[in-house]
């Protein structure tokens, strides 16, 4: 009866508790006014079958005070309230930069840094429920895998279908960048970002690095470079006779570059040397890049009175109804 309904004055409720006194008014006086009578022997009295009128003799005083207690329901004044709310995203754009080239497949991240890093990046693109997100992917060169989309589900299968060897081998960094660039450059989002992810140094490609960072720079892009692989040496997987097989190599990456690519358009450099290290940059990223949210409440209240008043009078009009007719007293 009560689902959905607040009060305007709970306190009222109180009110409820004059039922008590007035149910101990009540047993009192009908003690009191019982009237009797002398007689040689009441078997008969016994025996002598009971009127309706002797069952619901109490009925008038119950119907009394549940109208009483729906009145001070309507005094506590019940409402409902109906809520909603607009909600205003203001997402930002994001292209991944990631490189395939064969080094990704070096066996210093589990499984590899190149599944590695898909992993990572698509618990990153699941988190990003607001935002437009693309991915590129160079090797000795460049290509759009997927353009800037709000589907997720789509985004997320061309993430699992990208694999070494996809694309001539080699480090065209320049040329991932300019791509993502010319990908991202027309948005009208308010924030725009890329996210490139490599293991090596620059060594093909017709775009410089650093005139892929000043392009993004003039767009008011912001790059946030990543540098994956370990300090030292890293085991690669490397093709023989025998088949394949892991050797120590040197891990080279131009840290210098990226760090200087970043800061001239106002992101950030990070250096990934595990697994671990590198879901902590992307939840860095994600807290960096945060998407303007406005939610504005809404609500509408209703006075719902009107049923326990019709309720309170229909049993006050019958307890009434009963007492001049089937309870009624003669003098």
């Amino acid at each position: 009866m009560f689902e959905g309904l607040t009060f305007k004055n709970p306190e009222l409720f109180y009110l409820l508790l004059v039922i008590l006194p007035m149910a101990a008014w009540y047993i009192f006086r009908q003690k009191r006014n019982t009237a009797s009578i002398q007689v040689s022997s009441t078997a008969s009295l016994f025996r002598a079958p009971k009127t309706i009128r002797h069952y619901l003799r109490h009925l008038v005083f119950i119907l009394q005070m549940i109208a009483l207690a729906f009145f001070v329901v309507v005094l506590a004044r019940p409402q409902s309230s109906r809520s909603w709310e607009n909600v205003t995203t203001e997402g930002i754009d994001i292209v991944i930069a990631l490189d395939i080239s064969s080094s990704m497949l070096a066996r210093d991240f589990a499984p590899d840094r190149l599944e590695a890093a898909k992993n990572v990046a698509m618990e990153f693109i699941s988190g990003r429920e607001h935002d437009r997100m693309g991915l590129v992917v160079f090797a000795g060169e460049a290509f759009t895998q997927c353009p800037l989309t709000t589907d997720r589900a789509v985004l997320l299968n061309l993430f699992k279908d990208i694999k070494s060897g996809l694309i001539e081998d080699g480090t065209a960094i320049g040329n991932g960048l300019a791509t993502a660039v010319n990908r991202i450059k027309d948005s009208q989002a308010v924030s725009r970002v890329i996210i490139l992810l490599t293991d090596g140094e620059n060594n093909r490609g017709e775009v410089a690095p650093m005139t892929a960072a000043e392009i993004a720079k003039t767009f008011g892009i912001r790059v946030y470079t990543v540098g994956v692989g370990s300090m030292g040496t890293a085991p690669y997987p490397v093709q023989t006779p025998f088949g394949i097989e892991l050797r120590e190599m040197e891990v080279k990456i131009d840290e210098p570059l990226l760090t200087q690519m970043a800061e001239v358009t106002g992101g950030k450099y990070f250096r990934a040397t595990g697994n671990k290290k590198l879901e902590e940059i992307y939840k860095e990223i994600d807290q960096l890049e945060k998407s303007k949210i406005d939610v504005q409440q809404f609500s509408r209240r209703s006075e719902e009175f009107l049923p326990f008043a019709i309720a309170g009078i229909l049993f006050l009009l019958i307890s009434l109804f009963l007492r001049v007719t089937i309870f009624r007293n003669i003098p």
